[in-house]
């Protein structure tokens, strides 16, 4: 009587090279909502922390692993699926009291009809612990950054407003100083002097275009027109592109001004900014469109060109700072940035952020209608 050999022996364990990874598993579903496990493999015991019998006997006990919170998630994946007949994608945390563990698995599985209305799947499910920690880790590290940009953007510009406040007060008040003792020198020189009266008018206009040149430079700093908010800010941002670049700008705008964090109207304004600039340096535009619109809780500003365009290798360049700067910008305050093509060519940028408070006529607490 020949014995089997130990390759053929069942009670052998798999080598763990052709372990499946994960449960791979069959469930059934009928119509009245009965459930039921055929089939289930080895891995059961060390994912969900119940023997391959245990879950078997109650299939209920799997569902009883799922947190509440994702457990509403878990059987609308079901339903879908047993409905369209589609896979069974869903991710979700079970909680394995004995282990003091939470962890969280991913569930792919195929249906297939079988008679009387009943559904099985053939899935396998895995832990994906790790890369949920990973992918946790991962957007918390990029909550900082943005964190850290929007402080860094926030001290930036307040060294801007306190740069742009010392040249106004402290160097345009000398200049202005010096201009009216040099007009009353000028007024006691002789007539008989001509070099002397030459030398003081060249030296008066020399003076006339520091002060020029220290109001443009605050304004560039920091615009006192955002003082007097962002609409107002807007409008002569634009007022200036046109003269500096020649360049058209048709502005759409509510009337009078949004409810709009400070910190987040400066940062949007600075968007603004460089949005403009991106297009003097290189769209060859000849019409800009801003428009800003107020819809419920979010506030849209939308600045389309009629230039060449934005090509997607623009965006791969690895000095693009520009528009990096600008979608930092608009993640630090909590909004999106998109760039798109234009409704007649050129480029399209559109900014949106979260108003400060719902927009409400003399303090009722109803919401203003809505401007388009």
């Amino acid at each position: 009587m020949s014995t089997p050999s130990p390759a053929s022996s069942p009670a052998e364990p798999q080598p763990a090279a052709h372990q499946p990874p994960g449960l791979v598993y069959q469930f059934r579903l009928w119509p009245d909502g009965r459930s039921a496990f055929p089939s289930l493999s080895d891995g059961c015991h060390s994912l969900l922390g119940l023997s391959v019998d245990a879950l078997q006997r109650d299939p209920s006990l799997f569902e009883s692993l799922i947190l509440d919170q994702d457990r509403q998630g878990y059987r609308d994946a079901m339903h879908a699926s047993a409905t369209t007949l589609g896979s069974w994608n869903w991710e979700g945390r079970i909680c394995i009291a004995a282990w003091n563990d939470v962890k969280w698995i991913n569930l792919r599985a195929t249906p297939h009809a079988l008679p009387e209305g009943v559904i099985q799947w053939d899935g396998i499910m895995t832990n994906i612990s790790a890369s949920r920690h990973e992918q946790e880790a991962a957007r918390r590290s990029h909550e900082r950054l943005l964190e850290l940009t929007a402080h860094i953007e926030q001290a930036k510009e307040d060294e801007r407003a306190r740069i742009a406040r010392e040249l106004h007060d402290d160097l345009g008040g000398n200049l202005t100083a010096i201009k009216m003792a040099l007009a009353m020198l000028a007024a006691r020189l002789p007539d008989d002097q001509p070099g002397l009266l030459e030398k003081a008018a060249y030296v008066d206009g020399l003076v006339d275009r520091s002060i020029e040149a220290v109001h443009r430079i605050s304004l560039d700093l920091r615009p006192s027109t955002l003082d007097l908010g962002l609409v107002a800010a807007l409008e002569w941002q634009a007022r200036e592109f046109e003269k500096q670049t020649g360049i058209a700008v048709v502005m759409r705008c509510p009337d009078g001004d949004v409810e709009l964090d400070p910190d987040h109207a400066t940062a949007l304004f600075r968007v603004y900014q460089e949005a403009l600039t991106n297009i003097a340096k290189h769209a060859g535009a000849t019409r800009v469109t801003v428009s800003l619109r107020r819809q419920r809780s979010h506030l849209t500003l939308t600045v389309c060109d009629n230039g060449r365009g934005l090509v997607p290798s623009d965006r791969l360049k690895p000095h693009s700072f520009g528009l990096r700067g600008m979608s930092e910008r608009a993640a630090a305050m909590k909004g999106t940035l998109a760039l798109s093509a234009g409704p007649g060519g050129g480029t399209m940028v559109t900014i949106k952020t979260r108003l400060a408070a719902p927009p409400s006529p003399s303090g009722s607490g109803r919401p203003a209608q809505e401007q388009e």
